[in-house]
């Protein structure tokens, strides 16, 4: 199955507007009174008490989540029309959706890990012109371009944002709330309940390893889910019609992604939307291909903290290309070639993600790919210096992910590799200013805990689970507070938590 992201879904527009059993508890309730003929006012007003609906209940708390995404294969060749595989990571961003009684007239993004929280009061936002015939757009819809109109009416509701912080954090600050923004003005109405969205995120910031696509998958499911616009998931829901749920959150996904980078490819959120991995390839329009059957991977990230630039990087091998365009050509079709072979392997029959010769040959595939980084000049001493100790050690085999010059490498582990080597190396490269992540390569896409509630095989279980709260949830210590507290693979020794849900969708 081919994702083409400028050709509208059909099926989308027509799937019609499923109420799972999420949505059960939201239904309005309506009493009819009994007209029995008594003709005294407190009758007269018992009945028509009786016959006004009911409030609808509010809407229990629950939770969100979507993974980062590394490049596997294919970097720089990508922007010369070749192929690239890109694959989930199993560090996610957690958004906590908690709703307001009825007086509170407000919307709250609170995001402590950039140290960001702004409130806007619901009845001042532009919905005027975002809910005008000529500008308003449905769940359904297919959006490929900001609206420029939509986007100034945006603004003035800026302005406050994290004022007085220095220039460089608010201008993420207001990149992230005008992407907010756009969404909620663009799913939500003006009749939207109070509520506030607390996120927590284990993806290392400005890495080159999706975070963003990671927060603006959670904020477009969550607010779908907010509309009752997504049926599922479940364990029987038929496999299109997943994909038709998943493919609505990844076409707004990339809408809050046009707010933060302007142009992006669409990688970074299919990847975090679906899972697994996809085959990329910038072609008019572009394609992604998910493969649906990528087998999970263990996985080392290791972030160098070497700040780095993809345009630079991307200007560096556009400018040996010019001197050596010969040279340069072979070497993108190299990387093409290894691109493709890995998308091979990987889909043969015998193919066995725990078996010791089926990892030597995709780690063999990843050595051979960043040798030909490294031959167009993208690699950089701290990432040299990862591979140079994950070899030393016989640990696995390494490359770099993404655009090089810094950033991040990842590392396939052995099988069997002995857990002392595994620390002293985590040493060395805490000793050496390194960031690292154990992780899993090629995990699930979006998932929702409904209602906010996990079970942790404790004796709380028995009384229902535990509820998360935003004290919990903003009071857990870092990346393991977080994934201690709710992550999808918090449960008993590592094991998927009892709660959380997936469209997973199988290949054909």
């Amino acid at each position: 199955m081919t994702l083409e992201p400028t050709t509208p879904d059909s099926s989308a527009s027509e799937m019609s507007n499923g109420v799972n059993g999420f949505h059960e508890e939201l239904e309005k309730l309506h009493v009819n009174g009994v007209t029995n003929g008594a003709s005294s006012s407190a009758e007269m007003e018992r009945k028509r008490s009786m016959n006004r609906k009911n409030s609808s209940p509010m809407m229990p708390a629950f939770m969100v989540s979507a993974p980062g995404k590394v490049i596997v294969f294919g970097e720089h060749a990508v922007v010369y029309g070749k192929s690239a595989i890109a694959a989930s990571i199993s560090l996610r961003s957690y958004l906590l959706v908690t709703h307001l009684s009825k007086s509170r007239r407000t919307v709250t993004m609170q995001f402590p890990d950039i140290d960001l929280t702004h409130t806007w009061n619901i009845d001042d936002l532009p919905w005027e012109i975002f809910k005008s015939p000529s500008k308003k757009k449905s769940y359904y819809d297919l959006v490929t371009a900001l609206d420029p109109d939509l986007m100034a009416a945006i603004q003035p509701h800026l302005v406050d944002v994290s004022a007085g912080k220095p220039e460089a954090e608010r201008k993420i600050h207001c990149n992230s709330a005008s992407s907010f923004l756009y969404l909620y003005l663009s799913l939500g109405t003006p009749k939207s309940p109070g509520c506030r969205y607390t996120l927590r995120s284990t993806i290392p910031l400005g890495a080159g390893v999706g975070s963003s696509a990671s927060i603006a998958v959670c904020l477009a499911s969550a607010m779908l889910l907010q509309i009752r616009t997504l049926s599922g998931p479940h364990p029987d829901q038929p496999a299109e019609e997943a994909r038709v749920q998943v493919e609505r959150i990844n076409r707004w996904a990339f809408v809050a992604e046009l707010c933060i980078h302007g142009n992006p490819s669409g990688v970074d959120n299919t990847v975090s939307t679906y899972g697994k991995a996809v085959v990329y390839r910038r072609s008019k329009p572009p394609t992604v291909t998910p493969l649906w059957d990528f087998p999970e991977l263990p996985l080392l990230l290791v972030n160098t903290k070497t700040p780095k630039s993809t345009a630079v990087e991307v200007a560096k091998v556009a400018k040996l290309k010019d001197e050596q365009p010969e040279l340069v050509d072979t070497i993108l079709d190299a990387i093409d070639i290894v691109s493709k072979n890995a998308e091979s392997l990987i889909d043969e029959e015998y193919f066995d993600s725990e078996e010791s010769e089926s990892l030597r040959r995709v780690g063999q595939l990843m050595s051979v790919n960043h040798g030909l980084l490294s031959a167009l000049g993208v690699s950089h001493p701290r990432l040299e210096r990862v591979r140079e100790l994950v070899d030393h050690e016989s640990i696995g085999w390494t490359k770099l992910t993404g655009a090089g010059g810094g950033g991040c490498s990842i590392t396939l582990v052995k099988p069997g590799v002995p857990q002392k080597k595994l620390e002293k190396l985590e040493r060395q490269l805490e000793d050496e200013g390194y960031q690292q992540f154990r992780t899993t390569l090629g995990g699930d896409g979006v998932g929702v805990l409904w209602p906010a509630v996990l079970k942790n095989g404790l004796d709380e279980d028995d009384e229902g689970g535990m509820e998360i709260d935003i004290e919990k949830f903003l009071n857990a210590p870092g990346n393991d507070g977080v994934e201690k507290l709710v992550g999808v693979s918090g449960g008993l020794d590592g094991a998927e938590r009892e709660g959380w849900k997936f469209w997973r969708i199988e290949g054909q």
